[in-house]
């Protein structure tokens, strides 16, 4: 669902406006978009203002794995999510975000992109 970020119809003493204009469908954000472990990949199109794309990922099998020790880029496939500070229900519900530590099949990832927002997962590969 969509969130409205437009200004309240009421002053900070708590009273109300006597004239105010309603929304705009310029205040409305976008929805709240999580992608999840799944199967396969998914993606969805945007458009945002002046008709500009943005590409948002639904669910996620791999990850662009960095290892800086080596200094190489490999794919994983992603097993599941072990951390997530942003909430603890993101774990139960595989979500995976900025900051997530997920297991893969080569070790424990942290994930440095914005799924939701870049629409790919890429993470640094974490030493055991």
């Amino acid at each position: 669902m969509a969130k409205w970020h437009g200004i309240s119809r009421r002053k900070s003493t708590g009273g109300r406006m006597k004239h105010h204009r309603g929304k705009r469908r310029t205040e409305i954000s976008s929805e709240n978009q999580f992608a999840y472990v799944g199967e396969v990949e998914q993606r969805k199109n945007y458009r945002k203002t002046a008709g500009s794309q943005t590409v948002r990922l639904l669910s996620a099998h791999e990850i662009n794995v960095n290892n800086p020790k080596e200094g190489k880029t490999v794919r994983a496939t992603i097993i599941g999510v072990i951390e997530n500070d942003a909430d603890p229900n993101y774990v139960r519900r595989n979500i995976v975000t900025k900051g997530a530590i997920v297991d893969t099949d080569i070790g424990r990832v942290r994930v440095t992109s914005r799924p939701g927002m870049h629409g790919v997962v890429s993470g640094v590969l974490l030493e055991d």
